[in-house]
């Protein structure tokens, strides 16, 4: 049973000091995968390859885990069918007992635990269609099973738990044992060079004594198990399993948010826990490695998520276009909304391209996907939520008002409110929007570092920069021409019809983001780094043309399976015309921008300057 305590004044380990910018960079440069031991298909783009034979012909799921997944999913469909109420766990912030003990009764918290420890053993593509399943009903659900399964234990002990490890808690697991993942402090969020919960060694060597505090720990109210991170012996951070029971551990707070009202979220307090020696995964000092390692198949549950809701708003909407008459015609054929709905459509097409995808690369292996599993986050994360904003404002007044007050008045109760407010915080969950920008950047720009990175490190010596201008010289004098020659020119990609000349693009397009990057490196130096907006541009072109190669990719492997069907080629031309648009806008927009003007702006608000423009408001509190 968790411990459950009132507050104190004071927490049980102080705040550490916060990190300077350098030692900031260092602990992420430290925790980050420093080789490229297989290929990645964002990865060569951003170097100014097409690699369409990493995606083309698009990975089809192994026939054998389809069939092996239907029983679970069939069961998993007919109880959210059934047994779930999304609009009373919204209502009363709490998913009911037997809710939960249904999930545990079909196997929902072991889905890709092996079969040899209990779990369903499914693989990664069925597990996210089996989340996409649970959010098209109730996001608070998606949490709970997300957190458990995803981040939580089971994934950093299936990669690197021992066998001893395994066979204690995996069956545990897959029985139904909820457990959460504790990194976040008040201090850290996505930098974790500030971690102030630490664990010491005991004199003896047989277990850690661990002291902090956690916040956000989704799923911490009602957990069993955790993985916490802790600095230890140098300040290296480590992984621990933790049972919830054990003395010592206290949930202080159950938090609540303006979506996802049921989310069991909280504040986890550590208080001289003794944490055995074996409980560590991986090693001491791995810690900060293995969640980002976890979380490049972690990240895919979002986007999967961000899939099934757009699904549902895309059913809301149709119905709605057809039914709704205004003006003496449905809305949909008026063209303000059926510009939503088209968008809409495409957009629904490609966030499944990418997510599929990044999942079927993750059960074949050979892939590197840590860029992919990024940007199909950022990507599909950004894109779900205008689609529930154009569904709220395409179903108006009714799109804004609750289920409840909908059903009581007679009245389809479609959740488009309740989305609206589950949906926002997935642009934060696992790495906001901004930091996604910030990693993709960082990996987009590793081959260059490499070659090139001595150049620029103040820490480097005279022969040290001397060596790397010469393997400069050598690198780019080969590299940066063949950037400029046309490959398939005009008439390449026939075999994908209609959509070849967007496959075209990206090739070209391609080549031109490898040459801006290396434009961007030459022009702004060690500076670029603080050019956020400017790398924030580089990236969302990277991610466009992921998404019109998925899109065009799995639209032609749809086609081929069954060339009757016109549907997929009409959505992946669809969204690609609009995706090349935006990709042209970013790239005018790296060097014509207001980015320096905006950036002074910023300054002076925080600085006071503008202090008369908040005048007219009423004070709430004193500063």
């Amino acid at each position: 049973m968790t411990n459950v305590v009132t507050p104190e004044p004071k927490p049980a380990a102080t705040a550490a000091p916060l990190a300077t910018e350098q030692e900031a960079r260092e602990v992420a440069e430290g925790a980050r995968e420093q080789g490229w031991e297989a290929p990645s298909f964002v990865r060569e783009l951003f170097e100014g390859n097409f690699r369409l034979d990493l995606i083309h012909p698009f990975p089809e799921p192994d026939p054998r885990e389809v069939e092996k997944a239907r029983p679970f999913m069939e069961r998993l469909e007919a109880f959210l069918r059934d047994r779930v109420d999304p609009d009373l766990i919204d209502r009363e912030g709490k998913i009911p007992a037997d809710v939960i003990q249904g999930l545990r009764d079909m196997g929902a918290f072991g889905i890709k635990i092996p079969a040899e420890y209990g779990g369903q053993g499914l693989s990664q593509l069925m597990y996210t269609k089996a989340i996409g399943l649970v959010t098209s009903v109730d996001g608070s659900l998606t949490a709970l099973l997300s957190a458990a399964q995803s981040i939580g234990v089971p994934t950093p002990l299936k990669l690197f738990g021992t066998p001893e490890q395994k066979k204690k808690y995996l069956p545990r697991l897959a029985k139904g044992a909820i457990s959460a993942f504790a990194l976040t402090e008040p201090n850290v969020g996505s930098d974790p060079a500030g971690l102030a919960t630490h664990a010491e060694l005991s004199e003896d060597g047989t277990h850690y004594i661990l002291n902090g505090e956690k916040l956000w720990c989704t799923n911490g109210t009602v957990a069993e198990l955790l993985v916490v991170m802790a600095r230890t012996a140098n300040k290296k951070i480590t992984a621990f399993i933790v049972e919830m029971d054990w003395p010592g551990v206290a949930v202080t707070h159950r938090l609540h948010f303006m979506g996802l009202k049921a989310i069991e979220n909280g504040v986890i307090r550590f208080t001289n826990v003794k944490v055995p020696k074996e409980n560590v995964i991986w090693g001491e000092g791995k810690g900060l490695k293995l969640a980002l390692v976890t979380l490049n198949t972690g990240r895919l549950t979002l986007p999967a998520s961000c899939v099934a809701g757009a699904k549902r708003c895309l059913e809301i909407v149709r119905r709605w276009g057809n039914e709704r008459v205004q003006w003496g015609q449905p809305v949909g054929k008026h063209d303000a909304v059926a510009q939503k709905i088209g968008r809409m459509a495409a957009e629904t097409f490609a966030m499944e391209a990418i997510s599929d995808l990044a999942s079927l690369m993750a059960d074949k292996g050979g892939h590197d996907i840590r860029l992919e599993a990024a940007i199909a986050k950022m990507y599909n994360t950004e894109l779900s939520w205008r689609i529930v904003d154009d569904t709220l404002q395409v179903k108006g007044g009714r799109g804004y008002e609750t289920t409840d007050s909908l059903r009581s008045r007679g009245e389809r109760p479609d959740p488009v409110e309740r989305m609206l407010r589950d949906c926002r915080i997935n642009l934060i969950f696992e790495g906001s929007s901004e930091i996604m920008r910030l990693f993709i950047a960082r990996e987009a720009v590793d081959t260059h570092l490499q070659v090139a990175g001595k150049l620029i490190d103040p820490k480097s010596s005279g022969g040290e920069k001397m060596q790397a201008l010469l393997k400069s010289a050598g690198f780019y004098g080969l590299w940066y021409p063949k950037l400029w020659l046309p490959f398939k020119g005009w008439f390449g990609y026939g075999e994908f019809g209609r959509l070849a000349g967007h496959m075209r693009f990206v090739e070209r397009s391609s080549r031109k983001l490898a040459r801006t990057l290396f434009h961007c490196m030459v022009r702004f130096g060690p500076k670029l780094e603080k050019r956020q907006a400017v790398l924030g541009r580089l990236v969302e072109i990277g991610a466009e043309l992921l998404a019109i190669s998925a899109a065009c990719a799995r639209a032609q492997a749809m086609v081929k399976k069954n060339p009757n069907q016109t549907g997929p080629r009409e959505l992946a031309d669809v969204f690609s015309q609009q995706a090349r648009l935006r990709v042209e806008e970013k790239f005018r927009a790296v060097w014509r921008n207001t980015d320096v003007a905006t950036y002074a702006t910023a300054r002076h608000v925080l600085d006071d300057h503008f202090r008369w423009l908040e005048e007219g408001v009423v004070r709430l509190e004193a500063e």
